[in-house]
């Protein structure tokens, strides 16, 4: 209930709660309604409207010349639109400038703007405008009957509610805005793909979205660029109205290793995107890229030139890793949000906007009809009464020069209405000559023949739509073009991994007994060479690429990673592993592995037991590593192998003796205990495993002995896994390595 009264004086009170609540309410409609959501009809916000007006009022169409930006600007604020004239003149920038609107409304004469950086426009006092031929569809009609005319902001003049707009200028040129508690971002269109969709719509309303978008398949914006949104995210769109538009640069290779840029997304500025790369080329995460020049010019407005290293860089692969980290593709937020013919703000989807439209223009077209209909009607009324004044012009100059009042005489001596006894008294005396009567009947029947045809157009729903349509298409012959923005189905733009930004260089990863790593620069690194600290020594070693995870295990049967390009260098001692890691208390590192995470290999105990996996599996983020192969007490991880498809696996006891198997008699896990590897008796432990290809010769290591077995003795030791093996030499007791035979 009101809490309003009004005192002694006469002034109304009202509580700070309910005049607040009305306030930001009347200003959030105001908002909403007269300045940030565009309507459905013209598809103009009221300050783009009354620029448009104002211009026409000035007479500064297509056709004459050009007039300061200025004087416009006072126009539209002096006559219709009371606010800041940086705003109004912005504003009209923007519709001046051919890289902001699809078709340009205002034809601009001087610096309004660059591609690079839309806001670096001349004061308004410097440029000069005048309507583009295109703005002729939106205003061409204004003044034959269209319109509603509402009071300007002060009652003296009058401006249009919303222009008579002869196509679909909403999704022609789009529009963003933020009102209160919602915004709109409407993107372009082609006038030849809309126009041919509102033909299908009138031919047939039941139209679906799908069939709809056979006509318009996507957003068309002013540049070249390519738009990648999935067909399946357009059909989201256009059905439910709002959505997103992913548009990227479009380029060509030259030379094998120039990539050139000749069109960029929306909106981007080419400076921003040079500093983009730029900063990427300092912080060395574009080792792939020597340099990036800008070589755009007149001739060519957008062309950025990108040097890759060699010929043997894959360019899409570089490509897509800049259209991930820069604005050489950038998405834009698509909300069909506009205020409809009810004069309420509404989410439409694309069959609703056109179908709408559509009602807002079949009743544009019936008013100008029917304004020409009366005009004909009246005109038609006036010829009656001069005709009758002619046949009988010797009594009419009698009346007129005899009676006081010619008026009423004439009215009554031949029944003439009072606008037709006005226009005969109106009469210019050079229009009594003879042929008048005959111009007289030949304006009556051309004007008779039009008045037929308008009643006959009126009259009929079916006439007035094929009208509504032949004009739409003769619209579309003249002011359509081919769509800019080309449809293309393009694969994900994705960021290279900080691995793959360096560059792939052979390196050696040396672990000391102690736990302390380095890496050295190529395959041909004698770990045992290397110098140590005192009391440490070799361990082990593992070659691959410094893309690549190194791999650490230690004697509990954990898995850590770390990259390859972020260990120390070979030149010093290295570092202790610990430092990075996190390794349980009393447990030390024992295995190093390099390779494709796709490489397989054997992770076995000395218990006996082992199963097959991928190198990716020992794979951790995390510092204290992962668990990978379950260890019993009193055993130890033996140097893993590697192993393909097909080959056979070699175990070595301490008893000493030998089994070989198909690897595919082993379990593929990712983690685990394995399966048995081979019988033995208690107290005896696996020495070592290995992987090799039938045919190969391979020997084994213990201590300073050495013995080869060909294909012969393997074929001996040969059996299912599980099972005893071959008894060896006592020699080969200890055994340390197995290696194939040089």
């Amino acid at each position: 209930m009101s809490q309003q009264t009004i005192n002694y004086e006469g002034i109304e009170q009202k509580s700070v709660a309910e005049f607040s609540e009305k306030a930001y309410l009347d200003y959030a409609m105001y908002v909403i309604l007269d300045r940030a959501l565009p309507h459905i009809g013209d598809g103009l916000k009221p300050v783009q409207r009354r620029i448009i007006y104002a211009m026409s009022e000035l007479g500064l169409k297509a056709s004459s010349k050009h007039k300061k930006s200025a004087r416009t600007v006072g126009d539209v604020l002096g006559k219709f639109h009371p606010h800041g004239d940086s705003a109004c003149y912005e504003a009209m920038v923007l519709m001046a400038q051919n890289f902001s609107f699809r078709y340009t409304l205002v034809d601009g004469q001087g610096n309004w703007g660059s591609m690079d950086d839309p806001k670096s426009f001349a004061a308004m006092r410097y440029t000069e405008a005048r309507l583009s031929k295109f703005s002729q569809l939106l205003l061409e009609e204004t003044s034959l009957g269209t319109v509603d005319w509402t009071p300007n902001f002060d009652g003296t003049l009058d401006e249009p509610s919303v222009l008579p707009a002869r196509v679909p200028h909403i999704l022609l040129n789009g529009t963003s805005g933020i009102a209160v508690g919602m915004a709109t971002d409407v993107p372009p269109h082609n006038l030849r793909e809309v126009i041919a969709g509102c033909v299908a719509l009138l031919e047939n309303p039941n139209t679906s979205i799908e069939e709809l978008m056979e006509f318009i398949p996507a957003p068309d914006y002013p540049n070249e660029a390519q738009i990648i949104t999935s067909k399946e995210e357009l059909i989201k769109l256009y059905t439910t109205g709002h959505g997103s538009i992913r548009q990227r640069a479009h380029y060509e290779v030259e030379d094998g290793v120039n990539v050139v840029i000749d069109a960029l997304p929306y909106q981007v500025s080419g400076s921003k995107l040079m500093e983009q790369v730029a900063a990427q080329m300092r912080a060395k995460k574009l080792p792939m890229v020597v340099d990036l020049r800008d070589e755009s010019d007149h001739e060519n407005p957008v062309r950025f030139v990108v040097e890759l290293r060699s010929k043997r860089v894959d360019v899409e692969i570089a490509m897509l890793h800049l259209f991930a980290t820069t604005d050489l593709e950038k998405s834009y937020r698509a909300n069909f949000n506009v205020i409809g013919l009810n004069g309420r703000p509404q989410v439409k989807n694309l069959h609703m906007m056109l179908t709408e439209w559509l009602v807002y223009r079949t009743e544009t077209v019936r008013r100008r009809l029917q304004f020409r209909l009366d005009k004909v009607l009246a005109r038609l009324h006036i010829l009656d009464g001069m005709l009758i004044a002619f046949l009988n012009i010797d009594e009419v100059i009698a009346i007129i020069r005899e009676e006081d009042k010619p008026k009423p005489a004439l009215i009554k001596r031949f029944g003439l209405t009072d606008i037709q006894a006005e226009s005969v008294l109106e009469l210019k005396l050079r229009h009594l000559a003879r042929l008048e009567e005959m111009r007289i009947r030949t304006e009556q029947a051309e004007l008779e023949n039009e008045r037929k045809k308008l009643e006959l157009i009126l009259g009929s729903a079916a006439r007035l739509k094929t009208l509504v349509k032949t004009e739409l298409q003769k619209d579309a012959d003249e002011y359509g073009d081919d769509r800019r923005s080309p449809l293309i189905e393009g694969r994900p733009a994705q960021a290279m991994s900080e691995q793959d930004l360096l560059p792939s260089e052979a390196v050696t990863v040396v672990l000391s007994e102690n736990g302390w790593v380095r890496a050295a620069k190529g395959h041909d690194i004698d770990g045992v060479a290397l110098g140590y600290k005192s009391g440490d020594a070799f361990c082990a070693q593992a070659s691959g690429q410094s893309r690549q995870m190194t791999i650490f295990m230690d004697n509990t049967g954990r898995a850590y990673a770390l990259p390859a390009h972020s260990l120390p260098s070979a030149r010093s001692h290295g570092e202790p592993l610990t430092g990075r890691l996190n390794l349980p208390k009393g447990a030390s590192f024992t295995q190093v592995l390099m390779g494709q995470p796709s490489d397989k290999l054997i992770l076995a105990s000395s218990a006996g037991y082992g199963f097959v996996t991928q190198l990716e599996n020992l794979y951790s983020k995390n510092k204290a590593g992962k668990t990978t192969i379950s260890v019993p007490t009193g055993s130890q991880v033996l140097t893993p192998a590697t192993v393909q498809l097909g080959q056979f696996i070699m175990v070595v006891t301490s008893e000493p003796t030998m089994l070989v198997f198909p690897v595919d008699e082993l379990p593929v896990l990712a983690k685990g205990k394995g399966n048995k590897l081979i019988q033995m008796p208690k107290g005896e432990t696996v020495c070592a495993i290995f992987a090799f290809t039938p045919g190969q010769k391979v020997t084994l290591v213990a201590g300073s002995y050495e013995k080869t077995f060909g294909p012969t003795a393997i074929e001996e030791a040969f059996s299912s896994r599980a099972k005893k093996g071959l008894v060896l030499p006592r020699t080969l007791k200890k055994v340390t390595q197995i290696r194939l035979a040089n």
